[in-house]
């Protein structure tokens, strides 16, 4: 580093810095003399081991107290002062050494590393602590949120010293236990814990209790030393078929007990409607193979009506709304003989499995209706949700009018920032007659919604395509699995969490064509469906421009699924943005929070992280 760098140093103040976190010195100088753990080198015999053991013996009657100082880069810290003492200390076991600390910025970037650090100085403001580290941006948001605070919210000095106690006492469990075999940092699998387990209740656990709970989640833990730890599912999988002498002596199976429960009910909610649909269906389907029960309005005592479903001997049990999630996982650790799934998006956790269906697919083939129709190149384009999912779905609009009308823009508004009237009100100032809107009916309340692709003309609003969520052959096709053991074997033949995300080609995903549509255009849209269907054509194959200019997918290979399901950027042909947090209504907040919402997305990844899907 540059003497013109540390000289534009921050200077801190005296500090008490983490013992494992002093990586070096400021200067080439004092290397000669300790090893990488600052272990004395040199000769028992030598001046400097003299003042080495003079120094220990100081430190054992009196204790060291004068700070060294330091300069931090990137949470790391580098001796100008005091080398010795770092040795000593470090020798008999200091967890933290007393410090006046220099801070050195590293500039701002897109790389990972820096955008995490950056996030670290922003909790470092708040609370003070410079002793945990994640290895995943959006995680030190995330303690403040488990811990019932703000992001920006400050702690107080009782606050910190309690957090340190907890923190380091879970870390003696989870070393006790073999973690520092793992590959991932202890900052990671305490935010893990906390998740689960909840933080109110960790100070009335014992160790015992502590080790216990850790040995619950270990293959969650394991998870978070992945690079890629989720396992997507894209397509059913059929099921092995039994020999003669398996089926000969096979248990002679039971009615299996399934339970759904809803955040909603079906009168509130389209996507409950659509779901309890699903429910009547399998039952149906399953008739004498399966029993099932609905349970509604879940999200007052998620955790008691997931505990009641178990209590009234279900084995299996569907969460149908995102906003379920933690809930659901919470208890798929504390009862791991049940199969619990949840309806969401991009959900990286071991003991739970999670279902989506790729309605983008859906949208492409809307949008390619909608530049086909439309008479002024306006396409207008309701969305609810800044969530994983429904970005793609917008994107693969905006490229399906695009391949049809270059000229055409799509114009964008979010219900769930001031409501459907006002977002539909926005859109017909600006001349704009065809909309796509909502997959899903609101069932009830004031600000009713058309869904679908649908036109404004002098005889009202005339309905053109629609896309369908078919959870009825999506719950038929996961039962199924469930009775054949495919999922099961999943399960045991993988080490990462399992996401199913299905398309059209698995029928959960269908479009409904109205008579209105021309005959010319319904004849494209269904050609669109078989070549998405079979594999042959992919929405997201570019080359294609988004809004910063950047050219995305120049080799025209398609964008990775990953990269679909995360992505937080907008085609160059949409006028709009996407919101921000403080922006949505108070429900668009909580379902954000729940569902998860994409995080930026490098423009080097974007291009480089390319691939068929």
């Amino acid at each position: 580093m540059s003497k013109e760098r540390l000289n534009t140093g921050t200077k801190l103040g005296i500090m008490q810095i983490p013992a494992e976190f002093i990586v070096g010195t400021k200067t080439e100088g004092r290397t000669n003399a300790f090893a990488a753990n600052f272990m004395p080198l040199l000769e028992e015999s030598s001046e400097f081991a003299y003042k080495w053991k003079s120094l220990c013996k100081a430190h054992l009657e009196e204790g060291i107290r004068e700070p060294i100082k330091v300069y931090e880069y990137m949470n790391r810290f580098y001796v100008e002062e005091g080398n010795k003492r770092v040795s000593v200390l470090k020798f008999f076991g200091a967890v933290t050494i007393p410090a006046q600390v220099t801070r050195i910025l590293p500039p701002k970037g897109d790389a990972p590393e820096l955008k995490l650090y950056y996030e670290f100085l922003d909790f470092y403001k708040c609370t003070k602590i410079n002793y945990i580290e994640f290895s995943r941006e959006g995680s030190y948001v995330k303690l403040q949120k488990l811990l019932g605070k703000a992001a920006d919210e400050e702690w107080t000095e009782e606050e910190t010293g309690r957090f340190r106690a907890n923190y380091f006492y879970f870390r003696q469990m989870f070393e006790a236990l073999g973690g520092k075999e793992l590959h991932c940092t202890i900052g990671d699998a305490f935010l893990s814990y906390i998740n689960i387990y909840g933080y109110i209740s960790f100070k009335e656990k014992s160790g015992g209790e502590i080790k216990q709970e850790i040995q619950k989640i270990w293959e969650e833990l394991e998870l978070l030393q992945e690079e890629e730890a989720i396992d997507l599912k894209l397509h059913p999988e059929e099921g092995r078929k039994l020999s003669f002498l398996e089926k000969m002596f096979a248990d002679e199976p039971g009615i299996l007990h399934v339970a759904f429960i809803h955040d909603k009910t079906p009168e509130q909610s389209g996507w409950t409607y659509g779901h309890e649909l699903g429910r009547q269906h399998v039952e149906k389907v399953f008739e004498g193979k399966i029993e099932t029960k609905a349970y509604e309005h879940a999200m007052g005592a998620p955790e008691e009506v997931i505990e009641y479903a178990i209590k009234e001997g279900n084995q299996v049990i569907f969460t149908t709304s995102p906003k379920l999630f933690n809930a659901s996982l919470s208890a798929a650790v504390k009862h791991p003989d049940k199969l619990i799934l949840n309806c969401s998006l991009n959900k990286s956790h071991r003991y739970i499995r999670t279902y989506y269906a790729r309605m983008y697919e859906a949208k492409f083939i809307i949008g390619a209706i909608a530049g086909t129709l439309t008479e002024n190149d306006k396409v207008g384009y309701l969305c609810d949700y800044p969530i994983y999912g429904q970005i793609a779905g917008i994107n693969a609009f905006a490229l399906g009018v695009q391949m049809v009308n270059p000229r055409a823009k799509v114009y964008l508004e979010w219900s769930c920032v001031d409501g459907v009237h006002n977002a539909l009100c926005r859109l017909r100032e600006r001349g704009i007659s065809l909309i796509s809107s909502h997959d899903l009916e609101k069932t009830s309340g004031d600000d009713r919604r058309p869904i679908g692709l649908f036109k404004f003309d002098e005889n009202g609003q005339t309905n053109i395509a629609m896309p369908v969520w078919h959870w009825g052959v999506y719950y038929e096709k996961l039962i199924q699995s469930i009775l054949n053991r495919t999922m099961q074997m999943q399960y045991e033949t993988s080490n990462k969490a399992l996401n199913y995300y299905w398309g059209m080609s698995a029928g959960v995903v269908e479009l409904i064509y109205s008579k209105n549509l021309p005959e010319g255009v319904k004849k494209l849209a269904r050609l669109l469906e078989t070549t998405i269907c079979s594999g042959v054509y992919n929405p997201f194959c570019g080359p294609f421009e988004i809004q910063s200019g950047d050219i995305l997918d120049k080799e025209g290979q398609g964008v990775t699924l990953e990269n679909i399901i995360t992505m937080n950027w907008l085609s160059a042909n949409i006028e709009g943005t996407i919101p921000e947090y403080e922006q949505l209504s108070d429900e668009g907040k909580e379902t954000v929070e729940s569902a998860g919402a994409p995080t930026p997305l490098s423009e080097e990844k974007a291009d480089e992280n390319t691939g068929d899907c």
